[in-house]
């Protein structure tokens, strides 16, 4: 390996530890130690067990990218990986501003993730691909979702015409049909250096918490690979991506419903399942031809647990 030590700036990893560790590891196996950075508000945040955290600035701040180029430079950062949505839109701003410095983003460019961070953008992006997504309004209960929503935070149900019309600032959500049934996440790992897809792994979220899965169990189902695999090569995306999918639990029928392009919460479910995504973007850091990899565990489950850390504190 050319890298002995290999840097990795986490943007917004604050509870990636599992992940943090599972890349080190890689990096163990590949002969590399790998250093873990995260650009963080606050300095007490359990990726700190870990990592070496670097006080950051918020999203909005005019000085955010110079502050950013400066990290890269003095901490001879290598890889960098958003773990929050807005941050997938700042990693690919970062990927072109460092065009030429050695730093590899495994992320879309800005208009791609631009898209698919926000809501509105995405459904009309899927009409127009023919993308099928629950797009009869014509019929009650009704789902209104912040544009820029993440973790189901703030979702409404409407239950009736007046409950619509009295939907304060109802241009900042995405209304849609209201579906019962089933929902999947699907893991993807795009190599960014040929656009080919190496894994896809779906998921059934048994429990969920904060809108994040603490429990789900992987699943391997022909016609939810097929759809997301039709999903993936119409956006372009590369990189980790995670895909939300609902199934009609009436009809059956299937319904996109959003796209990070980003690791998701619990992707660790399907690494450990056998899709080892940090080691397919480690492999495209070095230059190693990826294949696609279909050899994963079946039924996988995993459930999440709560461990705690003590330190004083002057």
């Amino acid at each position: 390996m050319k890298n002995k030590n290999l840097n990795i700036l986490f943007l917004g990893g604050a509870k990636r530890v599992s992940l943090a560790e599972k890349f080190i590891d890689e990096g163990k196996e590949m002969g590399v130690d790998i250093n873990i950075f995260s650009y963080e508000l606050d300095i007490d945040v359990p990726i700190s067990l870990v990592g070496e955290i670097i006080i950051g600035l918020r999203w909005n701040d005019s000085n955010l990218y110079n502050h950013l180029l400066e990290i890269i430079d003095t901490k001879k950062i290598d890889i960098i990986l958003p773990f929050l949505d807005y941050a997938t839109i700042v990693a690919a701003k970062l990927k072109k501003l460092t065009e030429g410095k050695n730093v590899f983003i495994p992320v879309s460019d800005e208009e791609r993730c631009e898209v698919f961070f926000n809501k509105k953008f995405a459904n009309t992006w899927c009409i127009k691909n023919d993308i099928k997504v629950p797009s009869n309004i014509d019929k009650y209960p009704l789902i209104a979702k912040p544009i820029h929503g993440s973790a189901s935070k703030g979702i409404l149900v409407l239950e009736s015409l007046p409950e619509l019309n009295n939907l304060a600032n109802k241009e900042d959500y995405l209304i849609q049909q209201f579906v019962k049934g089933r929902e999947y996440s699907i893991d993807v790992y795009v190599s960014p250096l040929d656009k080919q897809i190496i894994s896809i792994v779906p998921r059934i979220r048994l429990e969920t918490q904060g809108g994040e899965s603490i429990k789900s169990i992987t699943l391997k189902e022909e016609f939810l690979i097929n759809f997301s695999r039709e999903i993936i090569m119409k956006t372009g995306l590369v990189g980790p991506l995670t895909l939300q999918l609902i199934e009609n639990s009436v009809t059956k029928d299937l319904y996109f419903m959003e796209i990070n392009p980003r690791f998701g919460g619990a992707v660790l479910n399907s690494i450990f399942a056998g899709a080892n995504s940090p080691a397919y973007l480690l492999n495209d850091f070095y230059k190693i031809m990826n294949t696609y990899n279909e050899d994963w565990i079946d039924s996988f489950l995993m459930i999440r647990r709560f461990s705690e850390h003590y330190k004083i504190c002057k």
